[in-house]
């Protein structure tokens, strides 16, 4: 943890108390004692800093000072389709770190039914995978995850709007051009489940205005695609 995370209801003018995790973190990982400064951050709003002016075995009491401004997000807007459930953490923590602040979930052929099921899928299990990105990259602004569970009515139906004015890309290891490199304007980014989209998804997708691109003939976890993809158009 970075940078500590702070919502607005544990904000209290100039001050913060803080419980749970986040105790548990800065006593037993950080070590931190009465009257050190950490990093924080108030979620969606700005970062700073605060001195300890309490802590122990229930909760630390935080001095704050926030005054700065968080990264901007990347240009970038992910359409993934729905990983396994325990990958789905991974890459909800790495998307976030990552930049990333609108995030679709998608249906696919290869996407298991029970996938969908998962608690993993819960707004507040999403929430905390997100806020340890954050919180590992220095952000405070919460992506948006929308879940889209029929393929061909989103195609057809939606993604023409959502890539509207954008670079519209799917990672596909047979795409018919590499992927560009340090593209820096707005992209939407497509990925697909393990094993990637069946041709005749890439189809539905390429009818729309989406352009299969490749960074190699290696099938990818998509956990290791995404960020591999986004290091190629925005290394810096």
């Amino acid at each position: 943890m970075n940078l500590l995370l702070l919502q607005s209801n544990q904000i209290n003018g100039q001050q913060a108390v803080v419980t749970g995790r986040q105790l548990e973190h800065l006593r037993l990982v950080h070590q931190q004692t009465d009257g050190a400064t950490i990093r924080v951050g108030e979620i969606n709003g700005l970062m700073g800093s605060a001195i300890i002016e309490s802590i122990d075995d229930h909760q630390a009491v935080l001095n704050l000072t926030l005054n700065s401004k968080p990264p901007a997000p990347l240009p970038l807007t992910l359409v993934m389709a729905m990983p396994r459930p325990k990958m789905l953490r991974r890459c909800l923590q790495t998307v976030s770190s990552m930049g990333i602040k609108t995030i679709y979930l998608i249906n696919s052929s290869r996407v298991e039914k029970s996938f969908w099921q998962t608690p993993f899928l819960e707004k507040q299990a999403i929430e905390n995978q997100l806020i340890l990105g954050l919180e590992q990259s220095l952000d405070t602004i919460l992506p948006t995850v929308i879940q889209k569970k029929l393929f061909k009515p989103f195609v057809e139906d939606e993604l023409a709007e959502i890539i509207d004015e954008s670079t519209a890309l799917v990672g596909h290891p047979q795409g018919s051009e590499p992927c560009p490199i340090d593209i820096q304007t707005p992209t939407t980014l497509v990925v697909g489940p393990e094993g990637g989209f069946i041709p005749y998804e890439i189809k539905k997708l390429q009818e729309v205005g989406v352009k299969a691109v490749t960074i190699g003939p290696r099938i990818l976890r998509v956990e290791t695609a995404i960020p591999a993809l986004i290091s190629r158009l925005f290394p810096s």
